[in-house]
């Protein structure tokens, strides 16, 4: 059997295998997303993001084991600060989710952001696609927390929650680091600590001023996800959000844009990896540089030359 079959015929082995050679970019790895790609598209993408020490992981854990409990099988794709030795994960979200593992109806994965700036590794869509291909119901993909950039979840999730806690010094720190506006959900984790009202007005504030759409009210749930606190009333609203993107057919639109930023970065990807061999790796742009140093020619001019030559 080959990974494609072990992976459409639930195999772990063979989708572990198959999202490895994705991450490492193995000679197979196009071929793999070619032929899985046809059977992608039925699960539900769920994201969480916020700053760091909001405890991401741990309602992680406890959101898989909910879905369990209503008879879902989950995917997990953590993304972990890459190892500066490895280039590898770190591999601080598996350790944590360790009793996770031992369920069949639950598959954790960490992947290395690979100084992606955006905190989601440039491959965790591709594992989504290849957990969705395996049959898994719903997908979780939890973020690096490092603020503004974390907006790249958008172009993942089908629905994106935002996780804050009180008292971390400046209670608004969310807002101002921009992710606020990306939230479908809010989440109020440590919510015994001293400061959650405040937190939660805040937050109901920043919903005042910013509502693009009068459709949707992003519901603020508190929870400890350290007591298993809350966990079933986020599960609930992450399902009330489902309903209401399918009943008014805004899923679609959420799809499509997915796919076309999906395409984008690839062409991108493409355009980059072509000029850095092709351009960049000359002699013919090493003797640029320096007449760049010498100011004897302009960077647009360059530029504009080198566009032209690598389109005709």
């Amino acid at each position: 059997m080959n990974i494609v079959e072990g992976v459409l015929n639930h195999s772990r082995l063979a989708l572990s295998k198959a999202i490895t050679a994705v991450e490492n970019e193995y000679d197979e790895a196009v071929t793999i997303m070619k032929q899985i790609y046809p059977h992608t598209g039925n699960a539900y993408v769920i994201g969480i993001t916020g700053p760091p020490g909001a405890g991401k992981s741990t309602l992680t854990d406890k959101l898989a084991k909910e879905y369990r409990k209503r008879g879902k099988t989950v995917g997990i794709v953590a993304i972990d600060p890459t190892s500066p030795y490895s280039g590898g994960a770190i591999l601080g979200d598996r350790i944590r989710m360790m009793d996770l593992i031992a369920d069949e109806g639950i598959f954790v994965r960490s992947m290395a952001t690979r100084g992606n700036l955006g905190g989601l590794s440039q491959k965790s869509g591709d594992a989504v696609k290849l957990m969705d291909a395996y049959g898994t119901d719903v997908i979780i993909v939890e973020t690096v927390g490092v603020g503004q950039s974390e907006v790249d979840i958008v172009k993942t999730a089908d629905t994106t929650m935002v996780v804050v806690v009180p008292g971390l010094g400046d209670d608004i720190q969310a807002i101002k680091a921009g992710i606020l506006e990306i939230g479908d959900l809010f989440t109020i984790n440590k919510a015994d600590r001293e400061g959650v009202d405040k937190l939660n007005i805040e937050i109901e504030m920043m919903l005042e001023l910013n509502q693009e759409s009068v459709e949707w009210r992003p519901p603020i749930n508190r929870t400890v996800a350290s007591k298993d606190e809350g966990i079933t009333e986020v599960v609930d609203s992450i399902e009330e959000h489902k309903k209401f993107l399918f009943q008014t057919g805004k899923i679609e639109k959420i799809r499509a844009n997915r796919i076309k930023s999906e395409v984008t970065a690839m062409l991108n990807d493409r355009i980059s990896r072509y000029v850095d061999a092709k351009v960049v790796a000359t002699d013919e742009f090493a003797n640029t540089v320096v007449k760049l140093q010498n100011r004897e020619v302009d960077p647009y001019s360059v530029v504009d030359k080198i566009v032209d030559s690598v389109l005709k």
